[in-house]
């Protein structure tokens, strides 16, 4: 297990699907192995259904002059922990629920519109898709704990 000294969710999120409010910030969200129910890419791809994503990604673009409203990285699960070293396989327990690292989040234009130099600073550290592994509810507060394979 790696430190996980007072890990938490901080914040969720459900992508709409509205191009007006394409997220909504929750106080809890339920998963399952085809990702968070009621988000618009539930049951789409299940290795890329939940994004996992930190504090320190947001810092990163602070402290590059970048301004991020919360939430525009796309995350379903805002830690205040960085779980960008996992690699898939590694396991990642929130409150009830255990995950298995799926794979690196990829880059996508829509950081582009955000900022040009986001791409590139966030290419490590954006976040991490992760899978259920059984259904459960995750709560803003909950604890987490990341594991090595």
């Amino acid at each position: 297990m790696l430190d996980n000294t007072q890990a938490k969710v901080l914040r969720l999120y459900i992508s709409t699907g509205d191009k007006a409010n394409p997220r909504k910030e929750v106080e809890s969200i339920t998963v399952d192995p085809n990702g968070v129910v009621g988000d618009k890419f539930y049951a789409k791809d299940t290795n890329r259904a939940i994004l996992l994503a930190s504090v320190t990604a947001y810092e990163m673009a602070k402290e590059n002059n970048i301004e991020l409203e919360a939430g525009a990285l796309g995350e379903n699960i805002y830690l205040d922990i960085n779980p960008c070293s996992l690699i898939p396989g590694d396991k990642v327990t929130i409150g009830e629920v255990a995950f298995e690292i799926t794979q690196n989040c990829t880059l996508c234009k829509g950081l582009s519109s955000i900022s040009s130099k986001l791409p590139k600073l966030l290419k490590d550290d954006r976040g991490i898709f992760a899978k259920a592994l059984y259904k459960g509810t995750i709560r803003v507060g909950d604890s987490v704990e990341l594991h090595r394979s």
